[in-house]
């Protein structure tokens, strides 16, 4: 087995199957030629012939499904379209029945030895990259299907054959580009059939041989051939450096451990074992950040298995096995979760596991000449998939029509739609959490409250292009709203804080359904309403602020709008990152006052958006340094105002504030921030210094002169699931870009305590989920919610 390091070229990456019962292909040895004893087969011809490949285009518009039960949820919601493909899941057993043609007539499964007849001799073209041939110049060869193909009997596409050519589906015109150049790849991978062709090919194209093999490219790095990534940094057993530097042992050890492998072809079990040792050392250097390589080319080694051992290398990006004779592709694929090509063409695979769905980075998925009759539905969540090649499969016409006629994209869409609902999580779990302070001596009763967090993502945002994973029919609006306020009503929280709600929504949606259930609510938009009327101001979203008007009265409403405050300080005026940076973002936030109605305790609630660019990290640490100085303008005024007279039994008289620092204060919302943040740094420790990472080389007046201060002695609430400092949820946001901490609630120690808090999800559900929104978390986000004790 060779591995190698490629040259830059963009490359795609692939996502890892489920477990499912593979039944294996025929008994030809897969390197050996077809020829005499293979019925149907004629010498030199290609191993799809086999299969009908072209059908009639019969695909229609998706038919629209009946509606489905939500378990966790006391409404109906649409589900995914009915499916001629998958009317009743994905299983094996459960798909359509397929034609007696494809299911009685599979011969053995045979790979063609010989060079390609136009390669001229060298070596054949190589398949990958932008799945480009390797002559460019020459246009897409004769479908191999297409009769002619020697052999006695009725090849599919000859005279006689149920499946029409493609010329006969097309009208006799040209083929459409996209099916044209899938063609063109499945000859191309049928060229590529000797051991390790394109190691060899990237290892002569290092060494500065003449050949006419496409140089094997990495995605990660900007385009230049593999010859030029490894000049001067020297290769040593088929492995060649991205960089100059000085060849590391444990690499040479790994080298040598995966150069022996392509001489045990023959011997899996050995291979397998010294696969176990190239694991160990690579691991070692993935530790130290220091992988010299991402592909591995274990093509045409006979293969009937693959090492588990091989799963260990999470920092591939491609990865060939093609021309081998593997009936199965085992689940454990899913953990190279960088994988942005897989080629598994030529094998004897009939079914693929479902988690290959969770490899979201793949942009080439080639599985041509295989035993396919079917494809799981959870590859619709690939979305970044450039090319499915599936040429040479026996697979149904509905769903082979479709990427002749449209291309891989209408295929991963209805796959996507078409995918049936999995069960739904666990309810999270409820955290009891030990008090901070003993309780106090004190006759009056306990005065306890919950808030929820919560940013919905915005109807205007969830779109197709940005969440791709996502059925169309779980992205839309009025699916995901119901779901929305499900959750919030089944916690029946005292304080509800939600983000990206736009003006329609809050009016006649949430304020409609919420005043119903006892809750009244404060709601402003973003600053860029400002400039717009009519329907076009309803459409901004903002913050919305709902409280239990039976528990709490409202005093006061504040909205805190950052480019509007940046303007009037006169320390910024003269600073151009202000106008360039902060004014130019339209973020705000919401500040409530609120009373207790039994006790006359007050609280201060602050609903905040933050900036989203990781770019603008000096932006974020600006905007909240600006709310919390606007929060303690408005807490020392609340503090003057005189205390509530009308208490309820047990309450002799109002708490008194001598100054706004001591009022009890949450500061809760969408953070766009992690806990290794400035912003983290700074609400939690109260300070941060003028010259701190996260401002960068700006200039914003007295912040980045005397640093940022504050004096409210904030702890983050969900600090207390873990030990140690910034010990918060794993997520808060869920995408296959993105899974980490960024929304939270900050509240003030000495003032309240936290008594319990919602849990994290279950991780079994995650394993097999690639990211949110889906058909059970309408947002990209999950809720915080937090029950407090006023001290």
């Amino acid at each position: 087995m060779y591995s190698y390091s490629p040259s830059p070229s963009p490359a795609p990456a692939s996502p890892p199957p489920n477990q499912h019962l593979y039944s294996p292909g025929g008994p030809a040895n897969p390197s050996q030629p077809g020829g005499q004893g293979q019925p149907g087969q004629g010498q030199g011809q290609y191993p799809g012939a086999r299969y009908s490949l072209l059908n009639k285009l019969q695909h229609g518009h998706y038919p629209q499904g009946p509606h489905h039960h939500h378990p966790q949820h006391s409404f109906s919601y649409p589900g995914p379209p009915a499916s001629p493909a998958y009317s009743n899941g994905p299983s094996a057993h459960q798909q359509q029945q397929q034609p007696s043609h494809h299911t009685n007539s599979l011969p053995p499964h045979s790979h063609h030895q010989q060079p390609h007849p136009s390669n001229g001799g060298g070596p054949p073209p190589q398949l990958g990259g932008g799945g480009h041939p390797s002559h460019p110049s020459q246009g897409p060869p004769p479908h191999h299907l297409g009769g002619g193909g020697g052999g006695g009997g009725s090849a599919p596409g000859g005279a006689g054959s149920p499946h029409p050519s493609s010329n006969a589906l097309n009208g006799g015109g040209p083929l459409p580009s996209h099916w044209a150049q899938q063609l063109t790849l499945a000859q191309t991978s049928r060229a590529t059939n000797s051991p390790h062709h394109h190691a060899r090919a990237a290892h002569l194209a290092a060494r500065g041989q003449g050949t006419n093999a496409i140089p094997i490219t990495d995605p990660n790095r900007p385009a230049s051939a593999v010859g030029v990534a490894a000049k001067g940094a020297g290769g040593l057993n088929g492995v060649h450096r991205k960089d100059a530097s000085v060849e590391d042992p444990r690499s040479a050890s790994a080298a040598s451990t995966r150069t022996t492998l392509s001489k045990d072809a023959s011997s899996p079990g050995l291979a397998a074992a010294r696969l176990e040792g190239a694991a160990s050392a690579a691991g070692g250097d993935k530790k130290e950040g220091k992988n010299t390589w991402t592909t591995i080319d274990m093509g045409g080694m006979n293969l009937k298995n693959l090492s588990i051992a091989l799963f260990r290398y999470a920092f591939l990006t491609t990865l060939y096995i093609p021309h081998n004779a593997l009936t199965e592709l085992p689940p454990a694929i899913c953990k190279l979760e960088n994988l942005t090509l897989l080629d598994a063409s030529s094998n004897k695979l009939s079914t693929l596991p479902p988690e290959l769905g969770l490899l979201t980075r793949l942009r080439d998925l080639f599985l041509f000449d295989n035993h396919l009759t079917s494809l799981p539905p959870q590859l619709g969540t690939l979305h970044l998939l450039d090319t499915l090649g599936i040429e040479g499969n026996p697979l149904p016409d509905t769903l082979r029509s479709l990427i002749e006629k449209d291309g891989t994209a209408a295929l991963i869409a209805y796959l996507r739609d078409s995918c049936p609902v999995p069960p739904p999580p666990p309810e999270r779990a409820w955290l009891a959490i030990e008090p901070d302070v003993l309780p106090q001596p004190d006759k009056r009763p306990e005065e306890t409250f919950s808030l929820l967090c919560y940013n919905i993502l915005c109807d205007k945002y969830a779109t197709g292009q940005m969440y791709g994973y996502t059925p169309s029919w779980a992205l839309n609006w009025d699916y995901r709203k119901e779901l929305i306020l499900q959750e919030v009503l089944n916690y029946g929280s005292d304080i509800v804080c939600l983000q990206e709600v736009d003006v329609e929504q809050y009016e006649t949606y949430f304020l409609e359904h919420l005043s119903a259930q006892e809750y009244d609510g404060v709601h402003y938009s973003k600053s860029r309403a400002r400039t717009m009327s009519g329907d076009e101001k309803r459409s901004v979203d903002g913050c919305a602020t709902f409280f239990k008007n039976t528990v709490f009265a409202l005093v006061e409403q504040h909205l805190v709008e950052f480019n509007q405050i940046a303007l009037r300080r006169p320390d910024f005026k003269k600073t151009e990152d202000m106008f360039n940076r902060v004014m130019t973002k339209d973020n705000i936030a919401v500040v409530t006052l609120l009373e207790h109605r039994a006790s006359g305790a007050r609280l201060i609630v602050a609903n905040a958006h933050i900036h989203w660019d990781p770019e603008f990290r000096d932006v974020k640490l600006v905007q909240v340094a600006m709310l919390m100085e606007e929060i303690a303008k408005v807490a020392n005024d609340f503090a003057r105002l005189p205390p509530r007279m009308n208490l309820a039994e047990g309450h002799d008289k109002a708490p008194h504030y001598s100054s706004g620092a001591k009022i009890p204060t949450i500061i809760c919302g969408d953070f766009n921030s992690t806990p290794e943040s400035g912003v983290y740094q700074y609400l939690q420790s109260g300070r941060i210094p003028n010259d701190h990472d996260d401002f960068g080389d700006h200039v914003y007046g007295t912040y980045t002169q005397e640093g940022l201060n504050h004096r409210l002695g904030l702890k983050s609430a969900y600090s207390h699931v873990g030990s140690g400092a910034g010990s918060e949820l794993p997520f808060t946001n869920y995408t296959p870009g993105f899974k980490g901490t960024i929304d939270y609630v900050w509240y003030t120690a000495q003032s309240l305590g936290v008594q319990g808090l919602l849990g994290e999800l279950d991780s079994q559900y995650l394993a097999s989920t690639v990211g949110f929104p889906n058909a059970h978390f309408p947002s990209d986000h999950i809720s915080l919610l937090a029950e407090f004790k006023l001290k």
